[in-house]
């Protein structure tokens, strides 16, 4: 996915921890100094987490569509559970805020609130489970096809080799083929001289058989 994003990811989680605990941990001060102390930490750690928000919100807009899009789910979720532990800040530092808690819990079912909150962040790190897998799968997906494009540079490699073996043992057939249409040229031309020999040669025999005669005659005639 995003390293960079995963780091800000993680670090944000971690300040959503920790304010939510300091919260609750000031909820049950009353106000002075050490309740101050809480109350200035948390914005501390909100400020941050505005921060890493934004961070991831640029982020998870600079990749591409496929992972922009599971990112950007996930940020949402983050939005509105920094927007909750805000409002739990705003809370935790109004004035009387024992109180208050109390007076919310009986009157305006501050309880459900509270479930709901616990109820949403139960979803957010499902969801967030949910894209983690997605992520796993498409880095899974990308290492297919990384293989598969090596596989593929392979063959078409071995195809290559292939085809110039093929070449060359074209180029030696052809050069066979060649030495062969020489040898029978030569073949020819050797045959034409003994056909050629032969008719001298049967002619000398001819020439010489006439004159045995010839000269045989001439002896029995005197």
């Amino acid at each position: 996915m995003s390293e960079v994003f995963d780091g800000y990811e993680r670090r944000y989680c971690e300040l959503s921890a920790n304010v939510s605990r300091k919260c609750s941990s000031a909820s049950l001060l009353v106000d002075g100094e050490e309740k101050s102390k809480y109350i200035s930490e948390i914005k501390a750690a909100l400020d941050e987490a505005d921060d890493l928000i934004r961070k991831m919100d640029l982020e998870a807009r600079s990749l591409q569509p496929s992972v922009k899009s599971m990112l950007l789910a996930k940020l949402r979720e983050y939005k509105s559970d920094l927007n909750n532990l805000k409002k739990e800040l705003k809370r935790v530092s109004s004035p009387n805020a024992i109180q208050a808690s109390r007076e919310l819990l009986l009157e305006s079912g501050m309880a459900d609130t509270h479930l709901a909150s616990a109820n949403q962040r139960e979803r957010l790190a499902f969801s967030t489970e949910r894209l983690n897998e997605s992520s796993e799968r498409i880095k899974e997906s990308r290492r297919v096809i990384l293989e598969t494009e090596e596989l593929g540079v392979s063959i078409i490699q071995d195809l290559h080799q292939q085809r110039q073996t093929l070449l060359h043992a074209h180029e030696k057939l052809h050069g066979v083929d060649d030495a062969i249409d020489k040898s029978k040229r030569i073949l020819n031309i050797m045959s034409r001289r003994m056909t050629k020999n032969k008719w001298i040669l049967g002619s000398v025999i001819g020439a010489l058989i006439l004159a045995i005669i010839f000269i045989l005659y001439y002896k029995l005639s005197h």
